[in-house]
Order: structure tokens, then C-alpha cells, then sequence
């Protein structure tokens, strides 16, 4: 399968190139500093392209069968875009050129009415703080970003990870649609989670939630690495 990947040279993007590699899928990695990118493969091909750009986008997706975004930028101050903007060039390039399946990672803290991650502590403390300080811009980007790929016609799937952390690979994970009750999720397990969505089709046109079962960090460990924006 050919797949392309955005957001290919962030921390969960590399994850996913390599674990779309070693599936064996052809993979276009796309980023807007393919000299930097560190993995290499004979399927693996590195393309230059930045997401505001949307005759770049159209580009890249012509010929794929699944495009999957793991797009994230750090938390700002400033008006974010990246996500929104880069689903509306993503989805039109590949309403273009008659590719149909996009699959794309949002987060579980966008949508608290889902169920509950934790605690007292987390859902009254911890959750707003980081979403309505910390993450005001990207999670209000996030919403726009849901709300044009649920309009879409196309066979969209949006993964939402709970706090995520680095772990060693992936693990037992919880994967349900709309919500999983776990705080947490491992990079690793977002990137094999996302993956599925280009051969599976039981997520089509829905929300699907993932959450790490064990090995999670702590609450004090997701503060500081929430505070830091690290995505």
C-alpha cells in the first residue's frame, strides 16, 4: 500500500513512517525539512512540503491510497493553523485526485463530555488549565480541524490520544470509538493506532479513542511535559 505521511518528522510521525516500513507499505514521509529527517528506507521516499501550501499538498497526495496526518505543533500564544488549514489542502488534494482514505490525530481533551481520563485532580485541575492556558490555540485549531473533517465526503477517521509520553514501543492499548477511559497514551501506540486506519475499515467516518493500558508516567510527569508543549 502507498501511504503518505504529514507531520512525518514530528515525534509520533517518525513512528509511524517506521512502522508503516516495516509493514511493508511504500511511504512518502512529507516535511518541510526533508534533510533532517532520519529514517531511510528503499520504499521511503522524502518530500519537501509545508501543509499552508495547497498545490504542494495536492502534489504530494496524487496516486496514495491512504494519507495519514500526525501534524502537532507546540503550544502558543499565537493563532494556530497547522491543523485546520492543513486538513482543508489535505482533503481537497485528495478529493482531486480521487483518493479516499485520511485519517488524522486530534486529542481526547478537546471533547471532556466523551468520559472521564482520571481523578478529581485531572478533570478539574489539570485538564482545564492545560486546555483553556496552555493549549487555548491549538486545541480551539483542533476543534476547527474536527469540524472540517467530519463535513467531509471522503473516508476520514479522526484518532484521539489521551496525554501522550514516549515509550519504548508499542504496547497494550485500549482503542474504542469516541472514548477509552486511560489519561495516557504512548506515542508508539498512537502511531500503530493511526496506522490501522489505512487497512481497517471500522473506524470509517468515526472518532476513534486510544489509550495506553500500562506504562503510563504520572500525573506530576504529564504536567511537566503538557507545560513544555511537547506534542
Amino acid at each position: 500500500m502507498d501511504i503518505v505521511v504529514f507531520g512525518a518528522n514530528g515525534p509520533t510521525g517518525r513512528l509511524l513512517v517506521g512502522q508503516a516500513l516495516a509493514a511493508g507499505h511504500s511511504v512518502t514521509a512529507v516535511t518541510r525539512d526533508p534533510d533532517g529527517f532520519p529514517l531511510s528506507d528503499a520504499s521511503l521516499r522524502v518530500v519537501e512540503a509545508d501543509v499552508h501550501d495547497a498545490a504542494a499538498v495536492a502534489s504530494v497526495v496524487r496516486g496514495a491510497d491512504a494519507v495519514l496526518s500526525a501534524l502537532g505543533v507546540p503550544y502558543g500564544r499565537q493563532p494556530i493553523t497547522v491543523y485546520s488549514d492543513g486538513a482543508t489542502n489535505i482533503l481537497n488534494g485528495m478529493r482531486a485526485a480521487g483518493v479516499r482514505r485520511f485519517a488524522c490525530v486530534s486529542s481526547s481533551a478537546i471533547d471532556p463530555a466523551a468520559g472521564p481520563h482520571g481523578g478529581f485532580f485531572f478533570e478539574r485541575v489539570l485538564q482545564p488549565v492545560i486546555v483553556n492556558l496552555f493549549g487555548k490555540q491549538l486545541y480551539a485549531d483542533m476543534r476547527r480541524m474536527e469540524t472540517i473533517v467530519t463535513a467531509s465526503d471522503l473516508d476520514w477517521t479522526i484518532v484521539r490520544p489521551s496525554g501522550l509520553f514516549d515509550a519504548s514501543g508499542v504496547s497494550q492499548y485500549d482503542y474504542a470509538e469516541r472514548y477509552t477511559p486511560g489519561a495516557f497514551t504512548s506515542r508508539a501506540d498512537l502511531a500503530d493506532a493511526l496506522l490501522r486506519q489505512a487497512t481497517e475499515p471500522e473506524y470509517v467516518r468515526k472518532i476513534v479513542a486510544v489509550s495506553t493500558s500500562a506504562g503510563a508516567p504520572t500525573v506530576r510527569e504529564l504536567i511537566a511535559r503538557e507545560a513544555l508543549g511537547k506534542k
